[in-house]
């Protein structure tokens, strides 16, 4: 199995910052005291998720010739479960039961690192990973988090509808992974403990953000200190200090509560991307053909649906921020321009690395 352990070993390195210099990225982690009061309120999460879950799915099982474990960190509220949640249900039905599948939400089975890992040996079946995880095995994914690459989620669609789409699905198999489809991860931004306007106010700010080289060079380039702690551990980082910020989009700052610790939000949009749905590849190449269209189709009404609810989940997310007593920041040209501008040596850097993916995009868009 090739490649198996290259995400393992790109979330246990502390990667070093090449573009706009800097070295001071480590991966850092919260005190052991607010970690482990962390973990208990999650263990007891877990245990009550997989209950629910057991209680939920026997019936469903009853007479399936197969069951499929899929997973993913998000909370069972968010647009993308919900989307997944369709998926396993529409499998099921087209397959007439034989075909069953487990939705495992909210890290039940680990963190994105974590599953993957299970995903290639083939404990897991299918799972959800961000860009920011999957670039760790399959680098040439790393291209969707130039900062500002698209401008907005249509752009974002019609590459990945495109020829540029079934590349990076089909590239997964050199991991034993065989890409199913995508989903909306929205556009990223920065929520912070104390209100960022502008460049300026970057500076020194310890930011979260996942362990990526292109990432962590990001957050060097516009001032501040990139600072690699889990996703579930990001909440007691801000607690205790360990992070001053992070960045993602309003759906994950709400449903992870991260509002009540960061309660600035400054709506940069600066990276827009996707998830990858996906699926092992030794299973999907023992698939009959007709079981692999079952699965294409099913996908394909999973991602619409996901489309579909995502711009009103983002619309509603802000409100309810702005309602729990959120700080909204929207930032004007001049400081997005000024962003763009400090974020050049990223392109500098990575455009050369990324000719053929970034010319076949900019292909797609009419650029």
């Amino acid at each position: 199995m090739k490649k198996m352990l290259a995400a393992a070993l790109a979330a246990s390195m502390v990667m070093g910052l090449t573009a706009c210099g800097g070295s001071q990225t480590a991966q850092t982690k919260a005190p052991e005291s607010a970690k482990e009061t962390e973990e208990a309120k999650e263990g007891d999460a877990t245990e009550a998720a997989e209950t629910t879950a057991a209680a939920g799915e026997d019936e469903k099982k009853t007479g399936s010739e197969m069951t499929w474990k899929l997973a993913t960190d998000a909370a069972k509220d968010y647009p993308t479960t919900k989307a997944l949640i369709k998926f396993a249900d529409e499998v099921y039905e087209k397959s007439n039961g034989r075909i069953a599948v487990d939705v495992y939400e909210s890290s039940i089975l680990g963190d994105e690192v974590s599953y993957m890992e299970q995903l290639q040996a083939g404990t897991v079946d299918v799972a959800k990973l961000s860009i920011g995880t999957l670039s760790g095995l399959y680098e040439d994914t790393q291209v969707f988090l130039l900062p500002f690459l698209f401008k907005n989620n249509t752009e974002m669609w019609k590459v990945l509808e495109g020829e540029v789409g079934t590349t990076i699905k089909n590239g997964l198999n050199d991991y034993s992974i065989q890409g199913i489809g995508f989903t909306d991860c929205g556009s990223r931004c920065f929520y912070t403990t104390t209100e960022v306007k502008s460049l300026d106010d970057f500076k020194g700010l310890p930011i979260r953000v996942q362990n990526n080289q292109l990432m962590n060079s990001m957050v060097s380039c516009l001032g501040g200190n990139p600072v690699n702690v889990a996703a579930n551990e990001v909440y007691s980082a801000l607690q205790t200090g360990v992070c001053k910020g992070g960045e993602n989009n309003p759906n994950i700052i709400l449903s992870d509560s991260l509002y009540e610790v960061a309660p600035y939000v400054l709506m940069d949009n600066h990276t827009t991307t996707m998830d990858v749905i996906c699926m092992n590849l030794d299973l999907w190449d023992s698939l009959s053909d007709e079981d692999k269209q079952i699965v294409n189709e099913a996908m394909a009404d999973a991602t619409a649906y996901d489309r579909e609810i995502w711009d009103a989940s983002i619309d509603e997310s802000l409100q309810t921020l702005k309602d729990k007593g959120t700080t909204i920041v929207e930032p004007d040209d001049a400081t997005l321009d000024s962003f763009r501008e400090a974020m050049a040596p990223i392109y500098e850097e990575y455009s050369a690395k990324y000719a053929t993916l970034l010319d076949a995009i900019n292909a797609e868009l009419g650029k």
